[in-house]
């Protein structure tokens, strides 16, 4: 499950992506980023602070001032944002290929059920989300099925 935050983080950069599609360059302030985003104010300026740290959108001072998309959003990896934001996305510490931890109660990894399991629905994941980009959340509704296949869109 993604948190909170990074919710958010997403519907900013797409907000941001949205306007960068009508006109590349246009910034929008924090305010009408989260009116347009459904996202409150007051998380939203730490998170985009981060996504500017990190290279995704830039800022501009002055009148005509705000954050912008300074990334195409098909370069933009939703798995390297969830990263970025939330942490490693691994269900667990050892399955995990940027922050491997081995777990405090595991005997043998090479012979542990939970690792087996868990590490074959989390490949399955992995490649999705690592093929998927901003640009994939741009997609109108109606228009998911073109994205992901039908088993992705029938819910939990």
């Amino acid at each position: 499950m993604i948190s909170q935050k990074t919710k958010y983080a997403l519907k900013a950069l797409m907000t941001l992506a949205d306007v960068w599609a009508e006109k590349p360059g246009t910034s929008l302030t924090i305010e009408e980023i989260a009116r347009r985003s459904g996202t409150p104010k007051r998380f939203l300026e730490h998170i985009l602070l981060e996504l500017r740290n990190a290279g995704y959108i830039g800022s501009r001072r002055g009148r005509a001032g705000g954050y912008m998309l300074i990334k195409e959003p098909r370069s933009i990896s939703l798995s390297e944002l969830l990263r970025r934001v939330d942490g490693p996305i691994a269900p667990l510490p050892c399955l995990s290929r940027h922050a491997y931890q081995r777990c405090e109660d595991c005997i043998d990894e090479a012979s542990c059920r939970l690792r087996e399991v868990f590490g074959h629905v989390f490949w399955s994941y992995l490649l999705l989300i690592e093929s998927l980009t901003l640009e994939d959340l741009l997609v109108r509704q109606g228009d998911v099925e073109q994205v992901l296949p039908a088993s992705a869109t029938a819910g939990e």
